[in-house]
């Protein structure tokens, strides 16, 4: 039996930022993401294998300086996105303090909104939109055969999530006197998983830009040291904790947004997200 109404979430008796048991699973899923991809970033060999993931961080980190720099009447001189080097955009004139801290607080705040995509199903597909086009823009100034290679492989995990989510089980036949009744449950919470994945990673970018300063010396220079550049007297660990906390606590903050907005268990969410563009 089906019904096309939305499904409607329960009444909650207790405070709204308690997780439900669907809930608790995001948060320790969080924990262990975070983990593997401190690890992915930072493991020579294994950092290649999430450059199409890095090129879309490192992208967006870069275009919202280029936002603020135009906003605050600066002219770019250059661009540079590559998962090894790191992201450069170098800017003439404008407001330094407001064209650097844009780069970080960008990358947090859409990293924050895809955290958001690991509680809900409808919004793990709407954001994969904006991960599909986030993932093919930045091959325009990618020459590497690899990481061509490896983004059409991203972006056919991300279409293929949207039909694996698709499973069908078996009731007991005394729930339907005509014999078994197949119903639609969820096999995967794949796309959620994606999304959340990539939320992690633009948060947390302040933490693989300093490793990749420090660790491997890369050709850009990392926010962290500019930061130190354009105010010397505060040192450059002293900025590198201000900005970890700082995005330590947009997350938080995301993750309490999705505890208390997003109530509907594994089945309602399924059949809530087959009312958008259903597969």
């Amino acid at each position: 039996m089906s019904s096309s109404r939305p499904p409607i979430a329960p009444k909650l008796t207790g405070s709204p930022i308690r997780p439900t048991h669907d809930q608790v699973v995001v948060l320790y899923v969080t924990i262990v993401f975070t983990v593997v991809i401190f690890a992915l970033w930072n493991i020579p060999g294994a950092r290649r294998i999430i450059n199409p993931l890095k090129l879309l961080t490192i992208s967006w980190h870069e275009g919202c300086h280029i936002v603020a720099a135009v906003i605050t009447g600066g002219t770019i001189l250059s661009v540079t996105i590559d998962p090894n080097l790191g992201g450069c955009t170098r800017v003439e004139g404008g407001h330094p303090p407001t064209i650097l801290c844009a780069g970080y607080v960008g990358s947090a705040v859409l990293g924050g909104v895809f955290v958001l995509g690991g509680f809900d199903t409808l919004v793990a597909k709407i954001l994969s939109f904006v991960l599909g086009i986030g993932l093919i823009v930045p091959l325009v100034l990618v020459r590497d055969k690899l990481t061509i290679l490896l983004t059409f492989c991203f972006e056919g995990l991300l279409v293929g999530f949207w039909f694996i989510d698709h499973a069908y089980v078996l009731l007991d036949p005394r729930e339907e006197s005509a014999g078994f009744v197949k119903i639609r449950t969820i096999s995967s919470f794949a796309l959620r998983w994606y999304c959340l994945f990539v939320g992690i990673m633009n948060v947390f970018y302040v933490i693989w830009d300093i490793t990749d300063d420090k660790f491997f010396r890369k050709v850009n220079d990392s926010d962290i040291t500019q930061w130190n550049v354009l105010y010397p007297r505060i040192k450059a660990p002293v900025w590198a904790i201000f900005w970890i906390l700082f995005d330590v606590a947009v997350i938080i903050g995301f993750l309490f947004i999705g505890i208390a907005s997003f109530k509907l268990n594994k089945y309602q969410m399924r059949a809530q997200a087959d009312n958008f563009l259903p597969t």
